[in-house]
């Protein structure tokens, strides 16, 4: 999960999301860096829009019943998952790097 953060922090920080940077931010925090986590993060993040993902994020239990009731009542429009330029979907790609931790 630490792979993931150091990820995060870089994008926020607006920094390129590469090997050299997590594996910067891995040993400063202490933690021995596994190379091959590291490597397979960055290829799974190249397809990856980290700004659409994190919106796409699921929301707090919390605010699910209030968005119930507007929900119900019209037609679901469907929507189409944007294609990367290499042809996977966001959804592929964030499955393939959840299959890094579990």
């Amino acid at each position: 999960m630490e792979y993931v953060y150091a990820a995060l922090l870089l994008h926020k920080e607006k920094k390129e999301i590469n090997e050299t940077n997590i594996s910067n931010i891995i040993k400063a925090s202490g933690v021995e860096v596994n190379e091959a986590q590291v490597k397979a993060l960055v290829a799974a993040l190249a397809d990856v829009n980290i700004d659409d993902a994190i919106k796409a994020a699921p929301v707090a239990v919390a605010a699910a019943p209030a968005a119930a009731p507007a929900a119900g009542g019209g037609a679901k429009e469907e929507k189409k998952e944007p294609e990367t330029p290499s042809g996977k979907s966001e959804e592929e790609a964030m499955q393939g790097l959840s299959a890094l931790f579990g």
